[in-house]
């Protein structure tokens, strides 16, 4: 997977707080594997996988809609950044 910025967990979070919370670890699992496969299709390929983009996780979080980040970090967003984490850290062994 390319480098993960800021952003990339902003946005990523946005796709898990628009989902039920009971659905979200799944899909910080989705989002993190759609950024891995798409990352080893642009290295085959030479260009961006058709569905999950360049291999960032931001170009897969893109493709979920998002709910705005609240101003600050609460409770919910806080525990969806650690969600998208712990999806991140399961795939380490990959």
């Amino acid at each position: 997977m390319r480098p993960i910025l800021p952003g990339c967990l902003d946005r990523a979070v946005a796709a898990l707080l628009a989902v039920p919370p009971a659905a979200r670890p799944r899909l910080a699992a989705d989002i993190v594997t759609e950024a891995r496969a798409a990352d080893a299709w642009r290295k085959r390929q030479g260009r961006a996988h058709p569905l999950w983009g360049d291999g960032s996780l931001m170009s897969a979080a893109l493709r979920h809609p998002a709910r705005p980040l609240p101003p600050s970090l609460g409770r919910e967003a806080r525990a969806a950044l650690r969600q998208v984490l712990d999806a991140l850290d399961a795939g380490r062994g990959l």
